[in-house]
């Protein structure tokens, strides 16, 4: 088991001394303070090794979507001689391959080590993003983005399940904050490279720019799929890490809820069972669906297309350029969402903060003759949409961890990144298509209803968070117990199985 406060007073060297006021607060930016140096120096390992590799796998990801937007509106839609809706056709066959791949892959990972499919699935890709390159058509380049959509399963909930095998309660929204946002950080280079390149590598050796940016993504992706057959530690039960002494893997394991003696069985009908019975499948499911609903301004690219609608205003280096101040937004809301979080153990604050924002881009852009200053605010301003990361895989992490059965938790991540983008398979068709560019009006009609409609789900969401920790301390200690501070959502348990309160400063 974690250590527990009553060792705090130990005389063991092993043992942390009382913290300054400046390591209480470098800990309050960091993460949770760790009970021991042994335990510091092991997040620090599982900092440098699963963060390095997942940031850098996951901005490339995001540097192919990016750089797909992109080379649209500079001239990709141009030579495929592509009409009306077929971009968000395009984007909606990648999307329905994503959601095709999300189980499959949460099963695989529990049977191949993910060191192993992981970065397996980088090499996949970036061959993928680089056949884009030759498409000559419409076809062949639907045909590829849905594979590459299939493939691109793996990253996401694969990383969050790793993630949520290693890291302690008040220490998992920060690590996927800083996760989702090296996706920011990758749309925002996206935009800067596809600048860099049209000036630079236009017409070289007869291609045109947008398939010199699928061919470079391509290629610069593939050393980080080398580096994670190398250093990915799979699961705390699981690992081989050369880097990781027996005494480190035995702490990962103590420090963190126990794991199930079956918690990676998934004989078809026992899996089954278990998440059908689930509640938190059910909850967690729906909570997803909509907190990605929240997102729909940033996700559907609608500032780059209503910049290329007013390419008399916009440079075309100002239509690649400008919407990096979304992404921008997007990091800040992110990781600032997250220290609060991992701070305090509170997560309804940062819903309500992520609806109400949203509502503002919502009602700005239903004015009917909006100006582009205030229109471009909105745009920004729905780069806040990001806060939700944090709060929605977080706290579904914590929520799943608990029970200690990691197939379990795994289908339940990757059934969340599905719901949520199964929804975009039709959601940004019917809400959010190309053509009704530059008044979204449906789109902003819907984005206050799902504001709405997230209230509400935020309190179902805490409730499923108040029933799995005392069903877990009961599990633990054959006893009921009450947990503190329920009316606001920051719980404490004995034995260090949930989140322990911030530290005072």
């Amino acid at each position: 088991m974690a250590p527990t406060d009553e060792f705090q007073n130990t005389n063991s060297e092993d043992f942390v001394p009382k913290k300054s006021i400046g390591q209480k607060i470098k800990f309050l930016i960091l993460g949770d303070a760790a009970q021991s140096k042994s335990e510091v120096k092991l997040v620090r390992k599982l900092d440098f090794f699963i963060l390095t590799y997942c940031c850098f796998s996951f901005f490339f990801n995001y540097l192919d979507r990016a750089a797909f937007a992109n080379a649209y509106v500079s001239g990709l839609s141009t030579d495929l001689n592509l009409k009306s809706n077929e971009y968000s056709y395009l984007l909606s066959i990648t999307t329905a391959g994503y959601v095709i791949g999300q189980i499959p892959h949460g099963i695989i990972i529990q049977k191949i080590a993910p060191r192993i499919w992981l970065p397996s699935m980088v090499l996949i890709w970036a061959g993928l993003v680089m056949v884009s390159a030759a498409c000559k058509t419409y076809p062949q380049l639907m045909a590829v983005r849905f594979f590459q959509g299939v493939i691109e399963a793996s990253t996401y909930c694969g990383t969050l399940y790793i993630i949520g095998s290693w890291y302690k309660p008040l220490e998992i929204a920060k690590r996927t904050a800083i996760f989702t946002a090296s996706g920011q950080a990758g749309t925002m280079f996206a935009g800067v490279m596809m600048t860099a390149i049209h000036q630079g590598m236009e017409g070289y050796a007869g291609l045109r720019g947008w398939q010199w940016v699928f061919i470079i993504d391509g290629i610069i992706t593939l050393p980080i799929a080398i580096m994670g057959f190398l250093y990915f530690p799979d699961t705390p039960e699981l690992t081989k890490a050369p880097f990781l002494s027996e005494a480190e893997k035995n702490l990962a394991l103590d420090r963190l809820p126990p794991k199930k003696a079956d918690g990676h069985n998934i004989d078809p009908w026992s899996l089954t069972v278990r998440v059908f019975t689930s509640p938190a499948f059910y909850i967690l499911v729906l909570f997803s669906a909509i907190c990605g609903a929240l997102e729909a301004f940033c996700v559907q690219n609608l500032f780059l297309l209503w910049m290329k609608y007013h390419a008399s205003i916009f440079t075309s280096s100002q239509i690649t350029t400008y919407p990096l101040g979304i992404s921008a937004v997007g990091i800040i809301s992110n990781l600032s969402a997250a220290v609060y979080i991992d701070a305090t153990g509170k997560r309804i604050p940062m819903g309500i903060l992520a609806c109400g924002l949203q509502l503002i881009s919502a009602i700005l852009l239903l004015v009917p003759r909006l100006s582009s200053a205030g229109t471009m605010f909105a745009f920004y301003n729905a780069g806040t949409s990001y806060i939700i990361n944090p709060l929605l895989f977080g706290w579904a992490n914590v929520i799943c961890q608990r029970g200690g059965d990691d197939a379990l938790r795994s289908i339940i991540l990757y059934s969340m990144n599905a719901s949520s983008s199964i929804l975009y398979t039709f959601w940004g068709i019917c809400l959010y298509p190309a053509t009704d560019v530059p008044h979204w009006t449906k789109g902003a009609i819907a984005m206050v209803c799902i504001c709405v409609t997230l209230l509400g789900m935020l309190w179902l969401v805490e409730w499923l968070d108040r029933i799995t920790l005392r069903k877990e301390q009961e599990r633990i200690d054959g006893i009921p117990h009450q947990t503190e501070s329920e009316e606001s959502g920051n719980y404490q348990v004995d034995k260090g199985l949930s989140e322990k309160p911030p530290l005072e400063i």
